[in-house]
């Protein structure tokens, strides 16, 4: 059987993505019940971490338990590949002992030499360039308190960074419109825009992006290893938090979301991040339900 990979959204059909949404919501209901289901008994997952974590490992790692498997936390302490073995040699060996990977890393081309030398399915617990898992997240929590998110409008405020960039590859994947405000110089790639222009825009003004918005996203001004720049960005992102009067221009049922960790009264104004419209409690728990349906999907297959 073919191995399939999950480095980004475009590696499902849109119609497995679907798939993948209302199995996650299945099995949120079977776990709330309290219903057993362990399809992965007998299965490893290799979780390889070099960026810190806390929902990502969590949300494996517990999935995998209910899903009646084990799951192995590798840190480049703990391996050969913080002494600088080829991720090929690592990939050719971690994937002979476990039935998948997932790996939280720092450069894309890491994951996708990995699947390219995998004899298992590779996972993409997060890059610089994509987070697709957390999207996962994200569509099956709209779904959950709104509906089918297709023809929907989404508003993207702060970094063009890998939450961004794995907006863009969704607006694709689950047919959405999608604005994006950024402040010049920081912005995603110019031809991943281009590529979805039929349904991406960049909007400078946060207040005019976000007029009749169905969901509004952010995350912080600093990403991981972006530490160095935190003064810097923090000038240039100024006036790109989700405010209260951002909200305002948006439709009165319109979500917030955030993949956490948030930075109240940076990105996000704490009475937008704890008031009435955010979801990101149920997003940060969907994680765990979202992968389930991506692990089962993947591995149960195998």
């Amino acid at each position: 059987m073919t191995i399939r990979h999950f480095l980004t959204l475009k590696d499902m059909t849109p119609a497995e993505l679907q798939q993948l949404l209302k199995r996650g919501i299945e099995l949120k209901a079977l776990h709330r019940a309290g219903k057993a289901h362990a399809p992965l008994q007998h299965k490893t997952l290799a979780m390889i971490f070099e960026k810190s974590s806390t929902r990502t490992r969590i949300s494996f790692e517990a999935g995998m338990a209910q899903l009646g498997g084990h799951a192995l936390f590798l840190s480049p302490n703990d391996t050969q590949l913080g002494r600088g073995e080829p991720i090929e040699d690592s990939a050719r060996v971690i994937s002979s002992m476990v039935d998948a990977i997932m790996i939280r890393t720092f450069e894309h081309e890491i994951v996708e030499a990995m699947a390219e030398h995998s004899r298992v399915p590779i996972i993409n617990g997060l890059t610089d360039d994509y987070h697709p898992c957390q999207l996962l997240a994200d569509m099956q929590t709209y779904h959950e308190h709104r509906g089918s998110i297709q023809g929907k409008t989404v508003v993207w405020v702060g970094d063009g960074n890998n939450m961004c960039q794995s907006y863009i590859n969704a607006a694709k994947q689950y047919d959405f419109n999608l604005r994006i405000a950024c402040p010049a110089g920081y912005g995603p790639k110019k031809e991943l825009v281009h590529a979805n222009s039929d349904r991406v825009e960049i909007i400078r003004d946060p207040i005019e992006a976000a007029r009749g918005a169905d969901l509004i996203a952010t995350d912080v001004w600093a990403s991981m290893g972006q530490e160095e720049e935190q003064r810097m960005r923090r000038r240039a992102f100024i006036d790109y938090q989700v405010t209260e009067a951002v909200m305002q221009q948006a439709n009165k049922d319109a979500l917030f979301m955030h993949c956490l960790p948030a930075h109240r009264g940076e990105e996000v104004a704490a009475e937008v991040i704890d008031g009435t419209q955010s979801v990101v409690w149920d997003e940060a728990e969907n994680r765990l339900h979202a992968q389930k349906a991506l692990l089962e999907f993947l591995m149960a297959r195998n």
